[in-house]
């Protein structure tokens, strides 16, 4: 076995153990709520359960074909999704907590934006490593594979999901020949318009001053995040033990969801913590290292961006629940509940492995002993 294989060996085990976690700590987390509402403690163990043998087959399918044929045809797929986000924004979507993110199909419900994140950093990677190619109208209208994309999440809203597409936006063009001077020009840009959409919505400077100071409205806005304190502070060094949480006992919001992390701090306690925090850099790790294996520059930056992506997510997500930044709505990446999510990372995953292989290659876009790039409209029409 090659060094390579071995680090794509622990790296398909790290994810295996965070699945396996996640699935344990969804069951505990939400078997009482279950229980209460549903009338069984496993309605959302089987969901959950079901969500991830689908993730695994379509991820297994995904890594048994040619990446060339997902890169090549991108605006395509990443139109299909756009259009899934704008009906969340019709009479067809489903809104929760005031947010229209979701769209119901009966049995299940379906959150585009989960998907959106990838297929718009796939875009993002194309349209940058194609733009001296592009011809000025080309330019403009491809570019709004991720912009359309960015104006639906805040429309939702969805400030979470539509930063963290922002951020990879932003990322695939720091790894793609795009010109630096330009390229710090709409780094700046970025940052300045992250920080006007911040302070424009009045429920984010509320959760900015939460953060900021919790006890000031023990009751309301600052309830979550010190429920979320007192969990780890019960869970000591070895914690309370697996089902033994009394903040999911209704007092901490979003346990088996958004705050599974500090479900996981009480009944495992610091080392359950330090091992969540430990899988997630092994993950990184590893998945940064595999990325650099293939021949193909664009499978490259298709990995990094992918796993920059969960990882990016992941340590957003503690940070949060630990109090390090102010109340966003994100899930913990294979951990938390969530079929859309778990689905779409599967799907991640299963692109960062058909990325690995030789065969899968995609010729670099300016090297010119390679076939002329896929180009098309915008949206893919």
């Amino acid at each position: 076995m090659t060094a390579i294989e071995k680090v794509k060996k622990y790296f398909l085990v790290n994810i295996s153990l965070i699945v396996i976690l996640g699935i344990v700590m969804v069951y505990s987390a939400s078997y009482i709520y279950s229980k209460e509402n549903f009338g069984t403690s496993t309605y959302f163990f089987f969901k959950q359960l079901t969500y991830l043998l689908l993730g695994v087959s379509f991820a297994f399918g995904i890594s048994k074909t040619k990446m060339s044929f997902w890169y090549k045809n991108i605006y395509w797929f990443n139109g299909i999704m756009i259009f899934m986000l704008f009906l969340t924004l019709t009479p067809l979507g489903l809104s929760i907590k005031g947010s229209q993110r979701w769209l119901s199909f009966g049995l299940f419900n379906f959150q585009p934006g989960e998907f959106v994140k990838y297929t718009v950093c796939l875009a993002s990677i194309f349209y940058f490593n194609n733009f001296s190619i592009y011809t000025t109208k080309q330019k403009l209208q491809n570019s709004l594979h991720f912009l359309i994309p960015l104006v639906l999440l805040l429309l939702q809203p969805d400030f979470g999901t539509f930063s963290i597409t922002a951020i990879l936006v932003l990322f695939s063009c720091f790894l793609s020949d795009f010109p630096r001077k330009y390229f710090i020009a709409l780094l700046f840009s970025g940052i300045a318009a992250g920080g006007s959409l911040l302070f424009a919505a009045p429920y984010r400077v509320k959760r900015l001053l939460v953060f900021l100071d919790p006890w000031s409205d023990p009751q309301n806005s600052g309830f979550q995040i010190i429920q979320s304190y007192l969990a780890f502070a019960n869970g000591h060094i070895f914690g309370q033990g697996i089902g033994n949480s009394n903040e999911k006992l209704f007092y901490l919001p979003e346990a088996h969801n958004d705050f599974i992390f500090s479900v996981i701090g009480e009944e495992l306690g610091f080392l359950g913590v330090c091992l969540v925090v430990v899988l997630f850099s092994s993950f990184t790790f590893l998945g940064f290292k595999l990325a650099l294996t293939p021949k193909s520059k664009i499978n490259q930056q298709i990995m990094s961006c992918l796993i920059f992506s969960i990882s990016l997510q992941a340590f957003l997500n503690m940070g949060v629940v630990l109090g390090l930044l102010p109340t966003k709505g994100l899930n913990l990446p294979f951990i938390s509940y969530g079929g859309s999510s778990l689905f779409a990372n599967m799907i991640a995953i299963g692109i960062i492995i058909s990325c690995m292989k030789i065969k899968s290659q995609i010729s670099d876009p300016l090297d010119k002993n390679s076939t002329p790039p896929f180009t098309q409209s915008a949206l893919g029409i």
